[in-house]
């Protein structure tokens, strides 16, 4: 059975490259601004939010115009948390084949 002790070996490189890469994505900050710089957040790699920031004079628009601006700000972070994610799992995972016959 030697497709065993290779499809082992493969997952166990990439349980190792998966860890790496954990580090790697908790390191890298991502930062996103909305509403013409009014709003400026850091979320990482792992989609932990690190830093927000307010314009003090943003905060002075209507409760709706400053709620707005700041969910706009959240979900791109959010979303270019995961597409940044997903892009270095797809190289960690990319080269795992399960043979067939599994």
């Amino acid at each position: 059975m030697a497709g065993v002790g290779t499809l082992l070996k493969q997952a166990q490189k990439m349980q190792r490259g998966i860890e790496a890469l954990q580090t790697q994505l908790a390191a890298k900050e991502i930062e996103v601004t909305s509403g013409g710089g009014a709003v400026k957040l850091k979320i990482n790699g792992a989609g932990k939010f690190l830093s927000l920031v307010l314009d003090p004079e943003f905060l002075k628009e209507d409760a709706p115009t400053v709620a707005a601006t700041l969910l706009a700000a959240v979900q791109d972070a959010a979303v270019q948390a995961k597409a940044y994610n997903d892009a270095e799992m797809e190289k960690v995972t990319s080269g795992f084949k399960v043979p067939s016959g599994f």
